[in-house]
């Protein structure tokens, strides 16, 4: 079953969800692209490890997400041993763990040459928080808009610090934008609004050789049916932070009793 909203959908950004889509986005695109480009060209999911900040609280036992989740343990009362007394905390602190968190990008690259051409940047919660990991992404998007490369970013995140543009494009939940090496300091914009199709981006190769078309909208619906989020999904709960604007709201709730109606209608 197909995800209720025309574009991006809003509740693939739940803490328990995006990570494993992230991760599936980067390999549909990757198969999309090899689709398009061969033989003189080939895209890879390159995956890597960064390090994400969470806090151990108290609290009943819960299912863990590692992105950005909090783990909750529970606490036990001191036992005593024999005859001694063990004196009881009188305070309590939060700990702060350290967790690796897997994350992917697209390349695409010269056959033969292995030489880079098109960075396709997929930002997840931890490139828009600010902290280090941030700056750590900041400082490769710097040295990649330094280079010959072409850098696409796809921001399908609602929350978080946006990545900057170099301009106030029109206000929208989801960005794309291509920063061609042959036209910087411009960078082209799609603003991607939630009541939308997601755009038909291009993918720049070297010249004289043309763009090669990705639709994100497809590449979206396909990793939608392959996650089972369908079934995953409880489009009857709110919408995952940050909350809709008033307009996108309304607009989402009566776009959900439409689909519910249809729905139970259905045998």
């Amino acid at each position: 079953m197909p995800s209720p909203f025309p574009g991006m959908d809003p509740y693939i950004e739940a803490k328990r969800i995006w990570s494993d889509f992230h991760i599936d986005l980067a390999a549909e695109m990757r198969a999309e692209l090899n689709t398009r480009i061969q033989p003189g060209y080939y895209a890879t999911a390159v995956t890597y490890v960064t390090y994400d900040i969470i806090e151990v609280a108290q609290s009943s036992s819960r299912a863990v997400s590692p992105d950005v989740s909090i783990w909750r343990t529970g606490l036990h009362a001191p036992v005593a041993s024999g005859a001694s007394i063990i004196d009881a905390p009188t305070a309590q602190g939060v700990a702060v763990v350290e967790i690796s968190v897997r994350l992917a990008n697209v390349e695409v690259s010269e056959a033969g040459s292995d030489t880079l051409v098109t960075a396709n940047e997929i930002l997840s919660p931890i490139n828009k928080r600010p902290g280090s990991q941030r700056q750590k992404y900041l400082r490769k998007r710097r040295e990649l808009l330094r280079s010959e490369v072409n850098v696409m970013e796809l921001d399908l995140l609602r929350g978080g610090e946006r990545t900057p543009l170099g301009t106030s494009p029109p206000p929208a939940p989801y960005y794309a934008s291509l920063a061609r090496a042959a036209r910087r300091p411009l960078i082209d914009i799609w603003p991607i609004q939630l009541t939308t199709r997601l755009p038909v981006l291009p993918v720049p190769l070297n010249p004289p050789d043309a763009d090669v078309p990705l639709d994100l909208g497809a590449i979206v619906r396909a990793v939608y049916a392959r996650g089972g989020y369908a079934t995953r999904i409880d489009y009857h709960e709110a919408v995952p932070p940050p909350p809709l604007e008033a307009e996108e709201q309304t607009w989402t709730d009566d776009l959900l009793a439409a689909w519910r109606a249809d729905r139970e209608a259905t045998p």
